[in-house]
């Protein structure tokens, strides 16, 4: 696994869910695939999946938000109904892997942003984009610090 950090800027177009954080691994996919079948509503697209997430700040945080979107190149004029436009610019330490292996992608991210001395910023949301790949699906990881 490579781990870097850097400064990078996402714009997108998508939906916004919420629920518990025990639940987004079934309520994320149901809301993208309802995101997937109005895509051709957004103007710009590219073809990249993301995912943004609310991080859990303590064990006594049991809901967040999410949004699931699609990248788009620049500001959308007019954004579709019941969707909304983002843009986060933020500092993140970031990793790519096979999306089977989230929960270890994220864990060892953690550790190694942990052992550099990089402290998260828990009021910016964590970054997941999707890439179909021959073998499946991989997934890379931006998780928010503090510059």
């Amino acid at each position: 696994m490579t781990f870097k950090m850097i400064k990078k800027e996402f714009k997108l177009v998508g939906l916004k869910g919420s629920g518990e954080y025990q639940n987004f691994g079934s309520e994320v996919p149901l809301l993208a695939k309802r995101l997937l079948s109005r895509s051709d509503e957004i103007d710009y697209q590219i073809e990249s999946e993301i995912a943004l997430f609310e991080p859990k700040k303590s064990d006594e945080h049991k809901t967040g938000n999410f949004f699931v979107g699609l990248i788009v190149r620049g500001k959308v004029n007019k954004i579709p109904a019941g969707m909304d436009y983002l843009e986060t610019n933020n500092h993140y330490i970031t990793t790519r892997g096979n999306i089977m292996e989230l929960e270890k992608l994220h864990e060892n991210l953690l550790n190694w942003g942990t052992v550099q001395g990089y402290k998260r910023d828990l009021d910016s949301y964590i970054i997941e984009i999707y890439h179909p790949v021959s073998e499946g699906e991989e997934v890379e990881i931006y998780l928010p610090i503090i510059a």
